[in-house]
């Protein structure tokens, strides 16, 4: 007996930190209950007016019992013909698709299939927290790329052992929206290296008015280099659903397909059954919602820059990636001070990439204008009242 303890946890996940903004949203969780007025700016998700679903038009056999290990083939059709009308990508319902619980483990099992250990995975910042833990939990390397380190100049972070680089596109947290020379760039560089592009497309639908998304897929419509996850409980405020998807080549999704088996089964059945059903109509029902939070977050930018606060450039999602200027506090004290202090919850710049540790995400989703104001007068005084 080497007098080891059986509840040791892994060394492997022992070295993985909890994902911040996860831990502050717990934090404000747990404040609120105890009776605490939270202004949340933290949360990643929207609030918007859906109705509550009704099961009642199922068969209880088509509710409480697994499903097609692919997804629901009638959510799959209806994905795929999204695609196809609203960005021009052609999508196989039966082979080039996967629906999952959440776009967050579709990631993950899309990176499972397809890095081998060793592997390096090139990581723009500001990155969605959990792609270098997820690369790292699969055995590969990340690479993070300073968030002032421009698209064009990415080939000297490639090397011969780089498998793949992870695009999020809308950004989360900035909001930025990849132009199309930058999605040129990527698909030329992806094919002379021979390298896959993993695009997270999950806030696909949170661009301004009269934008039109273009899916980084489109220009890859054999699927030889690309790899697209997106959400539908994100881009339709459910995010409480965990409904998310893949698409991909034909081959790449049958090795999706076994990890997905082992590790979630199907996607919750009678969540994507009643997507299916529901699909158009909660589509015209979010969209001009999705609409009016993207207008709020463009006026709070201009609400930022009366203040003096500085944000990296971006004009999608709920999303505001705020520097803190003068401050003398590093992102993770700001917060968890300006929480304490002021009843005001942002989620730390450095879950985004250690080059964003002078930057707090604000997220607009969950809060009327009033308290949205009330919460960037708080930044503001804190700002003041910790600078150098």
């Amino acid at each position: 007996m080497d007098g080891m303890s059986p509840l040791r946890p892994s060394a492997l996940v022992e070295t993985v930190d909890q994902a911040i903004s996860i831990k502050y949203n717990n934090l404000v969780y747990d404040l609120e209950a105890t009776g605490h007025d939270i202004i949340t700016l933290s949360l990643g998700e929207s609030f918007f007016d859906v109705p509550a679903p009704d099961f009642g038009d199922f068969e209880p056999g088509e509710l409480h019992h697994y499903s097609h290990s692919r997804g629901l083939p009638e959510l799959r059709r209806r994905l795929a013909k999204y695609y196809g009308d609203e960005f021009g990508l052609p999508v196989d319902p039966d082979h080039e698709i996967l629906i999952t619980a959440g776009s967050k483990v579709a990631i993950y099992l899309a990176l499972l299939a397809t890095v081998e250990p060793g592997d390096e995975v090139v990581v723009l910042e500001p990155s969605w927290l959990s792609y270098p833990t997820q690369v790292w939990l699969c055995g590969g390397v990340p690479v993070s790329v300073p968030h002032d380190v421009g698209v064009f100049e990415l080939d000297r972070y490639v090397t011969s052992r780089t498998r793949a680089i992870i695009v999020n596109n809308p950004n989360n947290p900035s909001g930025r929206v990849y132009t199309a020379a930058e999605l040129g760039f990527l698909h030329e560089l992806a094919e002379r290296h021979g390298l896959l592009l993993v695009v997270d497309e999950a806030y696909n639908e949170f661009v301004p008015p009269g934008t039109r998304f273009v899916t980084c897929g489109a220009a890859d419509p054999d699927k030889q280099h690309t790899l697209t996850i997106n959400s539908m409980s994100k881009n339709y405020g459910i995010s409480g659903w965990r409904v998310g998807y893949v698409i991909a080549h034909r081959t790449l999704i049958e090795e999706i397909l076994k990890v997905n088996q082992h590790l979630i089964t199907c996607a919750p059945t009678p969540l994507t059954r009643y997507l299916a059903e529901h699909f158009d109509t909660l589509i015209e029902r979010t969209r001009p919602q999705i609409q009016d939070v993207v207008a709020t977050r463009n006026e709070v930018a201009g609400w930022l820059a009366e203040r003096g606060i500085e944000v990296l450039p971006g004009s999608a999602t709920f999303y505001l990636f705020a520097s803190l200027g003068n401050s003398t506090l590093g992102s993770d004290a700001f917060a968890e001070r300006l929480l304490r202090e002021s009843g005001v919850s942002v989620v730390p710049g450095i879950a985004y990439g250690e080059s964003c540790d002078h930057y707090i995400r604000i997220s607009v989703g969950t809060e009327t204008p009033e308290r949205i104001r009330r919460g960037i007068d708080a930044i503001a005084r804190l700002i003041e009242n910790t600078g150098g």
